[in-house]
């Protein structure tokens, strides 16, 4: 279960939340960067994350997180270039990577190629050559969930919820009209820790039915993020809060 074994976190506003994801952030990248000398984060689109990378792009995170041993990827992008604005990654460099001292050969980005199957597959080869073929053990996975429960580009009823094998897959959303390349069950579950953050009293009634085990993965795909050997993480502020949810 999503909820099961999780650490739970409540925040009393947004900027507190982000304040806190920040924090976390640079305790991983520190004990990761001492250990192994090199931490490998997952980011994430969206509002909630957006606060946490600026705040990562200023003091006192600016001076004090190891950033030249940090290598950066994605969870999930949209199929569009870097320069567009819908872009996860082009969000994240301009509130975070453009600010920070990290070496831009750390910076890897979902290709953008001529079909999404083709920037799905090339990003899956990133990622095997990056971990040496084995599984990719993040050391961070950030994530964000909709209203419907997703998460990453990891929407309820879509074939790639029964991905086993690949690490890499796209999406395509109908009512969206849109394609998506995501990191799969498989790649995510195996990261060493996989922090959500929820904001919103939007997303109080999904996440109450996610942590309260409702439904299952296919109908709330967010329940099928539960690490193998590694730490989830809640980070939630108390307008995501449904009454005696903690």
């Amino acid at each position: 279960m999503a909820g099961k074994g999780a650490i739970l976190q409540d925040y009393p506003s947004a900027e507190e939340l982000a304040a806190a994801a920040a924090g976390l952030f640079r305790q991983f990248a520190l004990e990761a960067s001492e250990s192994a000398d090199i931490f490998t984060a997952a980011l994430s689109g969206g509002t909630t994350p957006e606060r946490m990378y600026l705040a990562l792009s200023e003091s006192p995170f600016k001076e004090t997180v190891p950033w030249e041993k940090i290598h950066f990827f994605w969870s999930d992008e949209r199929y569009v270039p870097l320069n567009d604005s819908r872009s996860n990654a082009g969000m994240a460099f301009k509130n975070l990577l453009d600010k920070v001292p990290v070496p831009k050969e750390n910076i890897h980005p979902v290709p953008y190629l001529s079909t999404p199957e083709d920037s799905a597959l090339e990003y899956e080869k990133v990622l095997r050559s990056f971990f040496s073929g084995k599984v990719p053990r993040f050391h961070l996975v950030m994530l964000g969930m909709g209203e419907d429960g997703h998460t990453a580009s990891l929407f309820p009823h879509t074939d790639v919820l029964k991905e086993n094998e690949r690490w890499v897959r796209e999406v395509y959303l109908e009512d969206q009209k849109s394609h998506r390349i995501t990191l799969t069950y498989p790649a995510i579950n195996s990261a060493s820790n996989v922090v959500f953050l929820i904001q919103g009293k939007d997303k109080a009634p999904a996440l109450s039915k996610v942590l309260k085990g409702t439904s299952g993965p296919e109908d709330l795909p967010a329940r099928g993020i539960h690490p193998l050997n590694g730490e989830l993480y809640w980070l939630i502020d108390r307008e995501a809060l449904s009454p005696g949810l903690l």
